[in-house]
């Protein structure tokens, strides 16, 4: 797997724009944030900038505006701040996760049922490899 730069909290919101419209230029990208946070453009142009600086987006010139393309691939970022997440916290292990959750009765039954149902679909699934 290739290197993922380090994205902020905000970067990440970014992300998640050009992830859902790609390609899609700088105006599309002010908009889109302005939308659901108090960002000014210049903050958003800030956080562009930085992320392709960090090489976790493409920008390439079109007549006046930047069109904007990920490197890096949601699915990629997401496993890596994962895994992170479960090292930093469980020592790397899923099971010590969802074990604190059950015991400290942070799962609602629904959510247990849920839980059930996914593995019983994955044993199927491997049971007919």
């Amino acid at each position: 797997m290739k290197e993922i730069p380090q994205i902020s909290e905000a970067e990440y919101e970014v992300m998640k724009v050009i992830w859902n419209y790609e390609p899609i230029s700088t105006p599309e990208v002010v908009e889109k944030l302005s939308n659901k946070s108090d960002w000014k453009p210049n903050t958003i142009h800030t956080m562009l900038a930085r992320l392709v600086k960090k090489k976790a987006l493409h920008a390439r010139k079109d007549g006046r505006v930047f069109i904007y393309t990920s490197l890096v691939e949601k699915h990629q970022y997401v496993e890596q701040k994962s895994k992170s997440f479960l090292q930093q916290f469980f020592g790397g292990t899923l099971h010590s996760m969802v074990l604190n959750f059950i015991e400290n009765d942070q799962l609602s039954n629904e959510e247990i049922s849920e839980l059930k149902k996914i593995l019983s679909l994955r044993e199927k699934k491997e049971g007919e490899k």
